[in-house]
């Protein structure tokens, strides 16, 4: 008869162990959340940076077309700067013609008032073609001298206007939009009154020979 001191199954030995906590099958630990965690977190990091570049790249892409669609309309509007001031010199030949011919002369010779009525119309046609084209001419006389549109040729002593004042136009000058064509010729006022200084509210006018599409 077997000795139930020593039977096995008294001592427990061929009970099964309890599961250890913390570890799974073949005594391996098993895995936690933690590591989903921070999967989870990286690539809500990580779609937020693709988002923001994103973002950024079509400001970046808006701002290109914007500038894109500026300087288009800028060579638009400027491309005929140069011919526009070989033009003028057509117009100062004729008004030089206009102004040679004595209004007594013109009167008494019906032959010389026609020929002077086909200058001053050739002269009126040339100046509108020009401002259709947005090239329209400055009238100086009787304002404040302004370096952006005028040049100034000579000083004349006048007490009767404030200092500064153009009195006389030697020659016309011309803009192209808000760009200074050509500036006018002037004489400018010396001796009065200190005038006081114009305020620009858009700033300093820009020479259309400013712009590199020219």
């Amino acid at each position: 008869m077997p000795d139930d001191k020593n039977d096995p199954r008294e001592a427990g030995e061929d009970r099964p162990k309890a599961a250890d906590p913390g570890h799974g099958k073949n005594g391996k630990p098993e895995a936690t959340d933690a590591p989903v965690a921070d999967a989870e977190e990286q690539a809500a990091a990580e779609n937020a940076e693709l988002k923001d570049r994103l973002l950024r790249a079509m400001a970046e892409m808006e701002n290109v077309r914007r500038r894109t669609e500026r300087e288009k309309q800028d060579t638009a509007r400027y491309a005929i700067s140069n011919f526009a001031r070989d033009v003028l010199t057509i117009g100062d030949n004729l008004k030089r013609a206009i102004d040679h011919v004595p209004a007594q002369a013109a009167a008494e010779d019906p032959a010389l008032k026609s020929f002077l009525e086909g200058v001053e119309l050739t002269e009126r046609e040339l100046l509108n073609m020009l401002e259709r084209h947005g090239v329209t001419r400055i009238e100086p006389a009787g304002q404040r001298f302004d370096p952006n549109c005028h040049q100034a040729m000579y000083e004349v002593p006048n007490t009767d206007v404030p200092e500064g004042t153009v009195v006389d136009v030697m020659q016309a000058g011309y803009m192209i939009g808000d760009r200074c064509l050509r500036p006018a010729l002037v004489a400018v006022s010396k001796g009065g009154a200190k005038a006081a200084p114009a305020a620009e509210p858009g700033g300093a006018r820009k020479a259309a020979n400013d712009n590199p599409g020219d």
